[in-house]
């Protein structure tokens, strides 16, 4: 059985309101003293998050670049959605941290930004 852009598309969305669920019980019913409990609370973030934006990084690939340079697929989507979530997450964890700065996130942003410029060179 093949599975289909279709498939993926109608699994993620199921998986992304699951997983904010899951973070928000997470988060009211259990107690941030641990090590163990930021690690789990930013991993159903990084799921949330990346659930989330995978399809709509599609959506608005599809729509905005209808040109044939750029073809939107859902494996650019998948990188891009992962791409947005990490600097979300490094920020956040940053902030926990009490380490937080603007040039620090203007660094993270640099990073993804060249990354994903590198990414679609490699194309």
């Amino acid at each position: 059985m093949a599975v289909t852009r279709r498939s993926i598309l109608l699994t993620l969305l199921l998986i992304a309101p699951l997983a904010w669920g899951l973070l928000l019980l997470y988060a009211r019913f259990v107690p941030p003293h641990t090590f163990l409990a930021f690690i789990c609370f930013f991993a159903l973030l990084a799921l949330a998050l990346a659930s989330t934006l995978t399809p709509v990084a599609y959506a608005l690939g599809s729509r905005l670049f209808s040109l044939h340079i750029y073809q939107a697929t859902l494996r650019h989507a998948a990188r891009q959605a992962i791409l947005l979530t990490l600097i979300v997450l490094f920020n956040l964890i940053l902030s926990a941290l009490h380490s937080w700065n603007i040039y620090t996130s203007l660094a993270i942003l640099a990073a993804a930004v060249v990354f994903e410029i590198l990414a679609l060179a490699r194309k």
